[in-house]
């Protein structure tokens, strides 16, 4: 019965929905003609949420579909943060999703489906953004600004100017072949803060994903450069490898932290040690390495047959290719999200990571949950160095790439373990990295991106930390409320 009513809620809900999109995507493509295509596309967008505003205030609860962020208005939580910032998130959907397809598109059309989007999101997210939700988008703006306006005040004090400065990194780091490489980049940045992410969901602080990628990827690069495998058999392989590795050296520390009790933390950190020790001693042309070049020894070089094809990047405007494994990565993301929200392990998992004790009183084997999550924790770990042996580098040499596992620690905490919310995190790292390159052409040091960095997370960190208390406040409010109105109901 419940299903049957709420459908005609939601269907009476689609015609206003495609109304107002077509009312922003109109006013935007109107307005192209004389303004700017950005200025045009905020008026657009701002002009459908004003819509969205009217036309659902004419809406009756019972067709409001259950929207779970309707069940909140008129509050003032609601009134001051969930509608101000769905008019934000709507905006800059729209802006992100016209400068993407103008990089491929003409400006009118970009702008134009841009709006689309944006009106699209007004929709939708004045009707079902929550107040929970909101505050962590608040978080993280408040967030941003504080690490901007420190960076800003490092360089004031240094004599450079901030605005020219971040001016001057947007826009290299938006240039197409950047582009590119923040993807790369961001690639593999995701799969190290995914790692991490998954122990954290346990609260166990894995360090060792530095380690434990690094040493992966040396025999992963060794077997596929001494086996000679059919193309795709080889590629499997090499990966398995890498995996089954990186589960086994994290695993020792999952094992040695239900048997005898010894801190995640310890046992990673002095794993990591011992991976760099035999990654020295096994990276030695007497055992599994050659000479790549005068200054330089790796892995013999993988075959051809070995390696992943990128993606043309044409779409972006750049010659260069996006890794190949981006796929892989985008497949781990999803298979995070599954197992977190979708599986039993997953459900014992949260459940082990915000009480052990409640949930060894559940019937969870809490010792088998903490070794698991090591295990798989080590084995996304191996992935890590994955997109640059088999589309990049093709062979593990002394350049390899060093330090994504640390890296992943900063970005799953910016990213609050969530899948999407590390994707986010990842670009946004890999951006810092990639459009501090041009700094030094300018004479302004580089770090300037490191400061960046560490403010952002440290305030998330800390932002977060205040919206959580202040949420849990908030929520046991309205439960109260919620339920005073229960007892004074006849």
């Amino acid at each position: 019965m419940t299903e049957k009513s709420t459908r005609p809620g939601t269907s009476r809900a689609l015609l206003p929905a495609l109304l107002i999109a077509l009312l922003g995507t109109g006013v935007t493509a109107a307005l192209d003609t004389v303004l700017l295509w950005w200025a045009a596309l905020i008026i657009g967008v701002v002009l459908a949420f004003a819509a969205v505003v009217l036309v659902d205030r004419r809406i009756p609860d019972a067709r409001r579909a259950g929207a779970a962020g309707t069940k909140e208005e008129g509050t003032t939580l609601h009134r001051t943060l969930v509608v101000p910032t769905a008019l934000v998130l709507s905006v800059v959907s729209g802006l992100l999703v016209a400068w993407f397809l103008d990089l491929s598109l003409i400006e009118p059309v970009a702008a134009a489906v841009g709006a689309l989007v944006g009106s699209g999101a007004a929709f939708l997210l004045y009707r079902r953004l929550a107040a929970m939700l909101a505050l962590s988008f608040a978080a993280v703006f408040a967030a941003g600004i504080i690490a901007i306006a420190v960076t800003a005040l490092v360089l004031f004090f240094s004599g450079i100017a901030p605005g020219a400065t971040f001016a001057r990194m947007i826009e290299y780091g938006t240039r197409p072949n950047s582009l590119v490489q923040i993807i790369n980049d961001g690639t593999t940045y995701y799969l190290a803060a995914v790692a991490v992410a998954i122990g954290f969901k346990m609260k166990l602080f894995n360090i060792g994903v530095d380690g434990q990628y690094r040493l992966a990827a040396l025999l992963a690069a060794a077997v596929g450069g001494w086996l000679v495998l059919p193309p795709v058999l080889s590629q499997i392989v090499i990966i398995l490898v890498a995996v089954a590795v990186g589960g086994a050296w994290a695993g020792i520390a999952g094992y040695l932290k239900v048997t005898r009790g010894v801190s995640e933390v310890i046992s990673t950190i002095m794993l990591n040690a011992i991976a760099t020790g035999i990654t020295a001693y096994l990276l030695n042309t007497d055992r599994l390495a050659v000479e790549i070049s005068t200054n330089n020894i790796g892995t013999p070089p993988l075959p051809e047959g070995s390696w992943v094809p990128g993606v043309p990047a044409l779409f972006l405007g750049s010659e260069r290719e996006i890794f190949g494994l981006v796929f892989l990565a985008i497949a781990v993301g999803i298979g995070y999200a599954v197992m977190l929200n979708r599986t039993r392990f997953g459900f014992e998992l949260r459940a082990t990571g915000q009480s052990q004790s409640a949930a060894e009183a559940s019937g969870v084997n809490v010792k088998k949950m903490v070794f698991l999550s090591m295990l798989f924790s080590g084995m996304v770990a191996g992935l890590v160095g994955m997109p640059q042996l088999l589309g990049s580098s093709h062979y593990y040499a002394l350049d390899f790439p060093v330090g994504l596992g640390f890296t992943g620690i900063a970005i799953a905490l910016l990213g609050r373990n969530h899948p999407v919310g590390i994707a986010l995190a990842a670009l946004f790292w890999s951006f810092l990295d990639q459009s501090a390159q041009i700094l030094d052409f300018e004479g302004i040091p580089k770090e300037m991106a490191v400061v960046t960095q560490a403010t952002v997370v440290l305030t998330v960190v800390v932002v977060y930390e205040v919206v959580h208390r202040w949420g849990r406040r908030y929520e046991q409010q309205q439960v109260g409320r919620e339920l005073g109105r229960a007892e004074v109901a006849p």
